[in-house]
């Protein structure tokens, strides 16, 4: 199907680069047509004294510019500008052409140069600038960006090595040198990772010794893969119980690694490996509240690993004694599955086909580092690892931060989306299902045709908004509301009966939502917990059927129940195989092969829940799930999303709601020990305390947490419904302190269960706990 939309032939579909250049202007038909650079890209950091909206001169080269700040940007954030070649380069005399002298901006204030001919400067780290931090400096003109050296304090120093400028900014940098092969004007690459004399610290968070000579290596962003290539050894002893060529799991430098035992070792034996010295490097104590919640109360359950053979990310699940849990049964409490994604050449050069398929979590990695178009180490483990820990707010700046990085420069082009409004879809389909994967990291800029308006980034909100809101609309019968909570959605089983081509639209849709998170855009559909889990590579477990079938998930567990007091389960009848309605017609779908012919019975029930987990969450929408991971992943590298949880990533593509305190009140119930008193309790009334003391995250988080989703109803919490598709307002339902010990959750009734804490700092210090918790899939019961 997907081979059929790139052969076919839509009138107006598309335009030539031909003939945009003979018009001079852009191509009256609807399309992606892709134009040539003819411009330089700059980064550049708000300064601090400026608002979003207000604007702000900066040098560009040897010009000085005027930007606006955009309204979702701060100051200390990085952005990408676009300066027109400059037709008169200077020094000719032509045109407006700055002369040199006058306008190239003098050095910063706190930059010193070295007269030992090797083109250094000494930078003062200015006040309020933290370890690793990231500040601006001006040298002969260039506006740069130097990180803070680890352990370095504001009123120390650093020694750089600035890159050269360049005569004509309408040329590029020599990119054979190595020097300008990664720091081509670009404030991601750090120029201050080393250090000399005045007490300046160094990697190790130790001062430093002073040191004379060049650096080279401290003057660009390849530094950081040398640091990663320096391994340091490791010894450790097999623990008992572990056989030969069994993995187990240790914490090497305070970093948790999986070890293979080599198959002529055992345990008590000793056995020697390496690790960069970069991942066992000291890290930073995580900056949010919710990421030391996860470190201090981490217990038995799936983590995600160092695999010491590769590099490469693993899950694993440790038992109650510590040790690699090396259970191959299903078991409904511990088993977890995950995706897999197995990438393979498509007929046509611009799309990639796979093989998606769910595996036990411990069998599912994924690369812990990012290559760049030359070969180089764009992000390595260290800077993933180190990503994780921090705040949601700082990993979506590092993320896009990493995105900008691996945006087309402009230079080498940019495309134009030319969409008609009254066939917006049709068109934009069109598009976007042209474009090869490169063509998708490249800056897009819309028109409306037969719309006055140039796209300044209003047409692009406008683009990503209309499209995605069109293609989840459920009466276009690729999506369908969740059975559990009708604000979120699910992929329609039957979409091939809904819509021709509809795995195009998958596709497509994977694309648009790539390139929404590239490009710092919303889309306007939450979808079901588990595909969030899918796209991130997350585990899957038996608990996460309630989410999409709670009447199903309760009747498997009924049938556990019965199981576990050793009843025949063999006399309900049962077999493999599952009822399914499609278009009011029910057919029945064979779980396994031949599973109308396979009874249920008390030997293989694990394995008829196993089938039964697979079937609901990604065999029967597998063809329509593979298209839109594959579309996703044409734009975003997997290794960029390991970063995330499930919750954060849906705050990420939705964004955070606008959540009204006094309405989410106004429309709140009270049951159980709270009915009568109600919102006078003093329990609720610390609840409510505590909340409103919340950031915009941790309230986002924890509607995920009742309501299964971060989604407000357009009309506010007075019609927020339950699975039934009735209004079920936000419930606080008093219990025991005994009945449990942190508040849980009924998303299916937006209910939350509040114990009767005896203190306002208890109630606070388990509901953190519960909302953050959530995430990790661990359970704190």
């Amino acid at each position: 199907m997907l081979k059929k939309l790139f052969n076919r032939k839509n009138s107006g579909s598309s335009a030539s680069e031909k003939d945009v250049k003979k018009k001079g202007k852009a191509a009256s038909g609807p399309g992606a047509t892709s134009v040539p650079g003819g411009s330089t890209v700059f980064r550049v950091t708000v300064p601090d004294t400026v608002k979003p909206g207000e604007e702000f001169q900066v040098y560009a080269g040897n010009r000085i510019v005027r930007v606006r700040c955009p309204l979702d940007s701060k100051p200390g954030q990085s952005l990408q500008i676009t300066v027109p070649n400059d037709p008169a380069p200077p020094g000719n005399g032509a045109g407006n052409a700055p002369s040199k002298g006058n306008d190239i901006p003098p050095d910063s204030d706190n930059v010193q140069k070295i007269n030992d001919n090797s083109g250094a400067y000494m930078v003062t780290i200015p006040e309020g600038v933290a370890s690793e931090e990231q500040f601006p400096v001006t040298i002969n003109g260039q506006q740069l960006m130097v990180t803070c050296p680890p352990g370095a304090q504001p009123g120390m120093s650093v020694r750089i090595v600035p890159p050269p400028t360049t005569t004509d900014i309408t040329r590029p940098p020599d990119m054979t040198s190595p020097l300008n092969r990664n720091t081509s004007m670009q404030s991601e690459q750090s120029f201050g990772s080393s250090s000399q004399g005045n007490g300046t610290a160094n990697g190790s968070g130790r001062p430093a010794a002073p040191s004379s000579g060049n650096n080279p290596a401290a003057s660009n962003g390849s530094s950081n893969n040398k640091k990663d290539d320096d391994t340091q050894l490791f010894e450790v002893q097999v623990p008992n119980g572990v056989k030969p060529g069994a993995p187990f799991a240790l914490l090497a430098g305070g970093v948790r690694v999986l070890v293979t035992c080599p198959t002529n070792a055992g345990p008590g034996q000793r056995i020697r490996f390496k690790l960069p010295k970069a991942l066992t490097e000291q890290k930073q104590q995580p900056k949010n509240e919710a990421a030391q919640i996860k470190l201090k109360y981490d217990k038995d359950g799936w983590t995600r690993t160092v695999r010491v053979t590769d590099m490469k990310f693993q899950w694993i699940r440790m038992d109650d004694k510590g040790d690699v849990d090396m259970n191959k049964r299903f078991d409904p409490e511990k088993s977890a599955y995950v995706r897999r994604l197995e990438f393979r050449p498509g007929d046509d050069p611009r799309i990639r086909t796979g093989i998606l398929s769910l595996v036990p979590a411990t069998e599912a990695v994924v690369d812990s580092k990012i290559k760049s178009t030359d070969g180089t180490d764009l992000v390595t483990y260290r800077q993933i690892a180190e990503a994780q820990d921090q705040d949601f707010s700082h990993k979506a700046q590092w993320f896009q931060d990493t995105c900008a990085r691996l945006c087309v420069e402009w230079n080498e082009g940019h495309m134009r989306m030319n969409v008609r409004r009254q066939y917006l879809l049709g068109d934009s389909v069109d598009a976007v299902m042209s474009l090869s994967r490169k063509d998708l990291r490249k800056l897009w800029r819309f028109e409306f045709i037969g719309e006055m308006g140039i796209d300044a980034g209003g047409l692009a909100r406008e683009w990503f908004q209309l499209v995605t809101s069109e293609i989840f609309d459920p009466d276009m019968g690729l999506w369908q509301s969740s059975a559990v909570n009708q604000m979120c959605m699910q992929i329609n089983p039957a979409s091939e009966y809904c819509c021709e081509d509809h795995l195009v639209y998958y596709r497509f849709l994977g694309r648009v939502m790539g390139k929404a998170l590239f490009d710092r855009q919303l889309v306007a559909g939450h979808m079901v917990q588990h595909l969030y889990k899918h796209i991130l590579g997350w585990p899957i477990q038996f608990r996460d059927l309630e989410t999409i079938d709670e009447e199903y998930y309760n009747s498997l567990r009924q049938l556990k129940g019965m199981a576990d007091k050793g009843e025949d389960l063999s006399m309900l009848c049962l077999d493999f195989t599952i009822s399914q309605e499609i278009l009011g017609q029910k057919e029945e779908v064979n779980l396994v092969e031949g599973g109308a012919d396979i009874e249920v019975d008390n030997t293989n029930f694990p394995e008829y829940l196993e089938a039964c987990l697979k079937y609901k969450l990604l065999d029967r929408v597998k063809l329509q799930l593979n298209e839109l991971l594959l579309g996703f992943f044409d734009v975003i590298p997997e290794p960029l999303l390991t970063v995330f949880d499930f919750q954060e990533l849906e705050l990420l593509m939705c964004g955070l709601p606008e959540i009204d305190m006094q309405d989410w009140q106004d429309h709140t119930e009270y049951s159980g020990e709270y009915d009568e008193v109600g919102s006078d309790h003093d329990s609720c009334r610390w609840f409510w305390e505590v909340v409103s003391d919340f950031d915009h995250e941790m309230k986002a988080r924890l509607l995920q947490f009742v309501t299964g989703t971060s989604g407000v109803p357009s009309r506010g919490f007075g019609v927020l419904q339950g699975n039934d598709g009735n209004i079920r307002k936000f419930t606080i339902h008093g219990v025991a302190l005994g009945v449990c010990l942190y508040p849980r959750a009924h998303t299916c009734f937006n209910r939350i269960d509040l114990p009767l804490y005896e203190s306002k700092d208890e109630l606070k210090e388990k509901l953190n706990i519960a909302v953050t918790m959530v995430a990790t899939g661990f359970d704190i019961e």
